[in-house]
């Protein structure tokens, strides 16, 4: 029961509103009609517009109701399996038999129209072929004795066509222009022997005999079915309409004087004949009520192509139980339509179309329909036992969802010592066992959760351990102006980079990539600095320094890690760099304002990476090349890791060292500061929102005036 509430509240919505408001409009133009008659026309499209109303409120209310219907009647899976398999299995089948009966009843009821078709057509040219020859004997006697003649041909005709009707009809056509009439010899208009008297023959009971030709008959005659209604003793019209075949022949002449009419009556015998010999029955023939009563009116289609006057296409012929046809008025040549109901038998005309001949083809026939049959019977035994099949099914599945369902309520209350009874040995009763499985590991994931919650805290503070080994603050020298950053990929990278004071004059720069990421590059890395710290005091060239370097921390590594480095001392009082690269990122170098070319330069020195098992340190030190470079005030120099330039957006492109390049050459002006936060504004943008994949480290070195820093 609704409350008076939720009522109110759907009262209050736009579609009741546009129910309630259509209902008034159409009220009030009711009242309207009923005071004065009838109502103006602006009223009349109000009502539209209210009616219009109506039905969008009372659509939109249908479609929620449907809706409420749906879920309330699909909430249970065994519905919902039940339903989809009727929709999917049992509801297509019933269509594909539906279908085929349909065909065939289409094949039947078309094939039948087609016979129907060819007799009628077929009578039509024996009435025409009984005419010309008629013409023929009339121009052979030189139109003496002509009753006689349409005697006797009656006579000769009557076992076959026993309401068979012939008549001569005077006329006068000019057939001059050649329009069917031959040339005679001689030349001149050849005139037709005028019959000694014009008659007619024969019981001419469906309807009077013509005493003319209509005009829209050309020369080349005509024959058809004609279809007429009988005018009774009382004058009234019967309401059935009847067909005949008519043909109409002149004779052979420019100037025909006479034309011979024969009609051929569809009659109960012809009916029955056409019912014995192929099955089919024709009912009844109902004509427009447009047409006269009476008139014979020949139908469009059915002339075999004589008729040389204008007519328009037909529209199918006997196609189906009723058949709509295009014929045309007798007197004045008028369109009207024409509708035969014919009656099948199937059986029948299955007999009569059959190939089989004899009773060895007959019997061959009816088995092959035997077996045919016995084919849709089993179709539908097994579409009835698959049915029940699915729904057993159906059952089966539902009542174990039914059991998940209710185990996973007790679950999520916080019971996990419920189980499941495992009653099939299936893929539900694994499913079940599953089930079971998991309630009693729930303790266990549970415990895994805060074991991870656990790592991830330690990661952070390892993360924070991380960022203390890198110098704290930017490098106080006279002369030098730095910044660097280093941005891990994850909560612990592999790339390093440090300041290391040697005397008042000197500093050591170094910068590091561990392959890999994650926990073991870090360690990697802390060893690093130690090692680094402890060489950098003994060793004052960068050469030396990788050269131990490498020698020790070959044994530390494992077969799968390595470690990439450049390492410079800076000499401020002597204004060099010296360097070394040990398979690192190539340094790049923007010359100040006094150099002669402020272009930049990639300087990539050889050097083989740290740490390969493969080499025992003599390949290193052999390909190892250390070099010094003047510094002038306003140069820069940028260190980098590889995660810098091959920092990926989403299409897979990496930024490059000749962007990189490029950028820092344009923006070398800029204080070391400024330029990397510039820097990492491009890359970000270059990025979007691709992740990062590696650890990304710089260092931005720029030389200032030997008075002090810039």
């Amino acid at each position: 029961m609704v409350r008076p509430r939720t009522l109110a509240a759907q009262f209050a919505t736009l579609p009741a509103r546009a129910i309630l408001g259509g209902f008034a409009v159409k009220a009030l133009v009711w009242l309207v009609e009923l005071a004065i008659g009838r109502a103006p026309g602006w009223l009349e499209v109000l009502d539209t517009f209210g009616g219009l109303a109506v039905a969008s409120g009372a659509a939109y209310y249908l479609f929620k109701l449907l809706a409420l219907a749906q879920r309330r009647l699909l909430w249970k899976v065994r519905r919902k399996l039940i339903l989809s398999y009727i929709f999917m299995g049992f509801v297509p089948a019933l269509l594909i038999i539906a279908f085929f009966l349909l065909c065939g009843f289409l094949l039947f009821y078309n094939f039948s129209s087609y016979l129907v078709q060819s007799r009628l057509r077929a009578l039509a040219d024996q009435s025409r072929v009984i005419a010309q020859s008629t013409v023929l004997e009339i121009q052979r006697g030189g139109g003496q004795d002509v009753a006689a003649l349409l005697a006797r041909r009656q006579l000769n005709a009557a076992e076959q066509f026993p309401d068979l009707s012939m008549a001569v009809v005077a006329t006068d056509r000019n057939c001059a222009d050649g329009r069917g009439a031959r040339p005679q010899p001689g030349g001149g208009a050849a005139l037709s022997p005028q019959p000694s008297a014009l008659s007619a023959s024969g019981p001419w009971k469906h309807l009077p005999a013509p005493r003319a030709i209509p005009p829209w008959i050309g020369c080349t005659g005509f024959s058809g079915i004609v279809a007429y209604t009988h005018r009774k003793a009382d004058g009234v019209d019967d309401q059935d309409t009847h067909l005949v075949a008519r043909a109409v022949v002149f004779p052979d002449a420019r100037r025909p004087a006479y034309a011979v009419v024969v009609d051929l009556l569809v009659n109960d015998a012809l009916k029955q004949q056409l019912r014995r010999e192929t099955g089919v029955e024709m009912k009844g023939v109902n004509a427009d009520a447009g047409a006269r009563a009476g008139d014979a009116r020949p139908m469009i289609g059915s002339d075999g192509g004589h008729d040389d006057s204008p007519a328009p296409a037909v529209n199918g012929f006997l196609s189906g139980l009723l058949s709509p046809m295009e014929y045309r008025d007798w007197t004045t040549g008028a369109s009207g339509t024409l509708t035969v109901t014919i009656a099948l038998r199937v059986a029948e005309l299955y007999d009569r179309i059959s190939a089989a001949e004899g009773n060895a083809g007959r019997a061959l026939g009816q088995g092959l329909l035997l077996v045919l049959f016995a084919i849709g019977a089993l179709f539908l035994i097994i579409q009835i036992v698959a049915l029940i099949a699915g729904l057993t099914l159906a059952k089966s599945i539902t009542g174990s969802v039914h059991e998940l369902f209710a185990g996973t309520e007790r679950v999520r209350h916080g019971d996990f010592t419920h189980k499941i009874a495992v009653k099939n040995q299936d893929q539900l009763g694994e499913l079940a066992g599953s089930f079971n499985s998991m309630t009693d590991s729930i303790e266990d994931l549970l415990l895994q959760a805060a074991e991870k919650k656990r790592l991830e805290e330690e990661l952070r503070i390892a993360h924070e351990i991380q960022m203390s080994l890198l110098p704290q603050g930017p490098l106080m020298m006279a002369g030098l102006s730095v910044s660097a950053l280093c941005v891990p990929a994850r909560e612990v990278g592999g790339d390093y980079y440090d300041f290391l004071p040697l005397d008042d004059h000197r500093v050591g720069v170094l910068i590091a990539d561990v392959s890999g990421k994650g926990t073991s590059a870090a360690l990697y890395m802390a060893e690093l600095k130690g090692l680094v710290l402890s060489l950098s005091e003994i060793h004052a060239s960068p050469r030396a320094l990788l050269i131990a370097a490498n020698r020790i921390i070959a044994n530390h590594l494992d077969a799968r890690s390595f470690i990439t480095m450049t390492y410079a001392i800076i000499d401020l009082r002597d204004r060099t760099m010296t360097y070394a690269r040990a398979g690192h990122t190539p340094l790049i170098c923007a010359p100040g304002p006094s150099a002669a070319s402020r272009r930049v330069q990639i300087l990539v020195p050889d050097g083989m990476v740290l740490g390969l098992k493969l080499d025992k340190g003599e390949m290193f030190e052999k390909l190892l090349v250390e070099e010094t470079l003047d510094l002038h005030a306003g140069d820069l120099y940028l260190f980098f890791t590889d995660g810098i330039s091959e920092a990926m957006n989403v299409h897979d492109d990496c930024f490059g060292e000749e962007r990189l390049g490029q950028l820092v050459e344009d923006h070398a002006h800029l204080p070391s500061d400024e330029l990397r936060e510039r820097m990492l504004r491009e890359i970000a943008a270059f990025v979007g929102e691709a992740p990062q994949h590696d650890d990304m480290t710089m260092i931005l070195l720029k030389v200032d005036d030997e008075g002090g820093r810039e």
